[in-house]
């Protein structure tokens, strides 16, 4: 599904700027995100991915731009409150509380069922993760890079969202891991869950994403479906080529 089929977008970002001090980091971002869509944001480190994700659900202060998200703007509201309406967010630091369990992270995590979003329940989530069903009683803080990553998702899921924000889900994990997060994400796509994933690895991003966003200096430099960022290799040559 994208949101170039004619029905209104999950999440609609125009003209989106942002700053930090006197450093301007996004110029004019302009993407969106279909119902039951996977789009990846993709760009070398630094390219503007993470300051883009944390611009909308609102956890940069110096920040101007539309955010429709649900077809309501929330560009004015404090990041509690996107979230409140749905809107889910993973860092790229997780985040995960370290002295609780699995178990009480998750349910430090659940909130009310939402319409028009998947409903999540632990052992649904058990079934998406089984490593966390495995781990249960374990310490957050006595977890993996990559346990802990399944983890900060799930958590985030028992929030039953209707759109997840992503920062960077596959860095810095096992190529297992890698493999396990790849199903996990199929998965919530499935349930009809629209993502918004920031990526550095194209073969991750192109494995689970419906379209791509390529991103470099803070600006956006092309949209598209997999099969034209494929028919456009100066693209990727000159915007991630290291």
């Amino acid at each position: 599904m994208s949101a170039m089929n004619g029905a209104s977008p999950k999440l609609s970002v125009a003209a989106l700027n942002a700053a930090y001090g006197r450093a301007h980091i996004l110029y004019d971002v302009a993407l969106s995100v279909g119902a039951g869509e996977a789009v990846a944001l993709i760009g070398r480190n630094g390219a503007g991915k993470s300051t883009t994700m944390r611009s909308i659900v609102g956890l940069v202060a110096n920040c101007s731009g539309e955010i429709v998200f649900d077809g309501s703007s929330i560009a004015h509201l404090p990041a509690h409150e996107r979230v409140r309406r749905g809107l889910g967010y993973v860092p790229e630091d997780r985040r995960i509380f370290s002295e609780l369990t699995v178990e009480e992270n998750l349910a430090v995590g659940r909130q009310s069922q939402r319409p028009n979003a998947p409903l999540w329940t632990r052992d649904q989530l058990f079934d998406i993760f089984p490593n966390l069903r495995e781990l249960r009683a374990r310490l957050g803080g006595r977890m993996s890079g990559g346990e802990q990553q399944m983890l900060a998702i799930a958590r985030t899921l028992m929030g039953n969202p209707s759109l997840v924000l992503l920062d960077e889900p596959s860095e810095g994990l096992a190529p297992k891991i890698v493999e396990q997060m790849i199903e996990a994400i199929l998965s919530m796509k499935r349930q009809g869950l629209s993502l918004l994933l920031s990526e550095q690895n194209v073969r991750f991003a192109r494995l689970v994403a419906d379209r791509f966003c390529v991103i470099e200096k803070g600006r956006v430099r092309f949209t598209g479906t997999i099969a034209e960022f494929d028919a456009r290799p100066d693209i990727s040559d000159t915007y991630l080529a290291l």
